[in-house]
C-alpha cells in the first residue's frame, strides 16, 4: 500500500541490468542492494525513478524530439494516422479525444500496441486487431520508436526479474504463462499550451488537466518524460498530490494493476496524474509493459503467504482489462 511519501525514490539499477540474465542473480550483493530498493519503492509509492538503466540519453532524448516534431506538424497531416476502431485503436488521438472518468484528457497522443494479426487471440483479441500507424514525417520516426520498444521490453523484463525477487519468488516468476510472451503498449503523448481568446498563452488551472487521474493497467510502465516541465503528479496514502519532478537520464518507473493481484495488494498501483502548468509545450512518451495478451492473472502464492493466506482478487485476463479500458477512454 502507498505510504504518505513526499518524494519519489532514485533507484540505480545497473547492477540488475547487468547481471539480469544471469541465473544466479539473487546471489550478486548488487542486484540484491536493488531487489531491496524496488520492494521498498513498490511498497511505499508505487512510483521509482531509475538511472543506470542502459539505454543511451542520446535515444530518450531522439525520441522525445521527434514526438514533438509530429505534435507541431498541422492538423491534416496529423490525421492521416488518425485512430479509429478499424485500426485497432492504433493511431492519432486529437485533444480531448481521450477519456478519464468521462472527463475528456488535455492532451493529443500516438497509441501503438504490439501487433495482433486476425484471429490470434480468437474473439479476445479482435478489438485490438491491426499494426501500428506509423506517421511518414519525421521519417526516422518509426525506426527510432521501434528501437526504443525493443529497448524498453528488454529493460523492463530486467527489472521485473528484480521485482519476483523482493517478493521471495523465483526470478521468471512473471515469465511463461503470465508475461513469458509480453504484450506492449507505447502512448507518445502532447500537453499543449492553453490558449485563452486573445491568443495568449497562459499556465493551465486544475481544471484543465493533461491526464486525469488514474492508475495503469499493467505490470510495469516506464515514463520519459521533458527534462525542464514538472507535469507528472503522484498521490499519497494522505490524499496529497506529489510532483515526479524531472531527472534528467531517467526512467519514471510505476507498476500498474496487473502486478497489484499478482502481488495480493502487496504492491499497489498508485494513482497519478498530469497537469502542465508550464508555458511550454510537453512531450512524454510511455512505455507500458504488460503480461501475455491472454494471460489469466492471479494472485501468487508466494504472495498469498505472504499476506494473510486469502486470495483478495479474482482472476482478471489482462487482454479482456485493457479491451474494456480502451473502449472506455476513447470517444470516436
Amino acid at each position: 500500500m502507498a505510504t504518505d511519501f513526499k518524494s519519489i525514490p532514485l533507484i540505480d539499477i545497473s547492477p540488475l541490468v547487468e547481471k539480469g540474465d544471469d541465473p544466479n542473480l539473487a546471489q550478486d550483493e548488487g542486484v540484491a542492494e536493488v531487489v531491496r530498493q524496488l520492494d521498498r519503492a513498490c511498497r511505499e509509492a508505487g512510483f521509482f525513478y531509475v538511472k543506470g538503466h542502459g539505454i543511451r540519453d542520446s535515444l530518450l532524448k531522439d525520441i522525445r524530439s521527434v514526438s514533438r516534431q509530429f505534435f507541431h506538424l498541422p492538423y491534416e497531416e496529423k490525421l492521416k494516422i488518425k485512430l479509429s476502431a478499424a485500426t485497432g485503436y492504433r493511431g492519432y488521438q486529437r485533444v480531448g479525444e481521450n477519456i478519464t472518468k468521462g472527463v475528456p484528457d488535455m492532451h493529443e497522443a500516438i497509441d501503438c500496441y504490439r501487433e495482433v494479426k486476425p484471429g490470434m487471440y480468437g474473439r479476445l483479441g479482435e478489438a485490438m486487431e491491426g499494426c501500428n500507424k506509423w506517421p511518414s514525417d519525421p521519417p526516422n520516426f518509426k525506426d527510432l520508436m521501434e528501437e526504443y520498444v525493443n529497448l524498453c521490453t528488454d529493460l523492463s523484463s530486467k527489472i521485473m526479474r528484480g521485482i519476483a525477487l523482493a517478493l521471495g519468488a523465483p526470478m521468471d516468476v512473471f515469465e511463461g504463462n503470465r508475461a513469458g510472451d509480453p504484450f506492449w503498449v507505447l502512448r507518445v503523448i502532447g500537453y499543449p499550451v492553453v490558449h485563452h481568446a486573445n491568443g495568449q498563452e497562459m499556465p493551465k488551472t486544475e481544471t484543465d488537466v493533461g491526464c486525469g487521474a488514474h492508475t495503469d493497467y499493467g505490470l510495469l510502465t516506464l515514463v520519459n518524460q521533458d527534462d525542464d516541465i514538472t507535469a507528472l503528479q503522484v498521490r499519497n496514502s494522505n490524499g496529497e498530490w506529489i510532483s515526479a519532478l524531472p531527472v534528467p537520464g531517467t526512467f519514471v518507473c510505476n507498476i500498474g494493476d496487473m502486478l497489484k493481484i499478482l502481488t495480493n495488494g502487496e504492491y499497489e498501483s498508485t494513482l497519478h496524474r498530469v497537469i502542465n502548468n508550464s508555458p511550454k509545450y510537453r512531450v512524454c512518451v510511455a512505455y507500458f509493459y504488460e503480461p501475455n495478451f491472454d494471460a489469466a492473472i492471479e494472485p501468487l502464492d508466494t504472495c498469498v503467504q505472504r499476506t494473510g493466506g486469502t486470495k483478495k482478487f479474482d482472476s482478471a485476463v489482462y487482454g479482456k482489462h485493457l479491451v474494456s479500458k480502451v473502449l472506455t477512454n476513447f470517444v470516436m
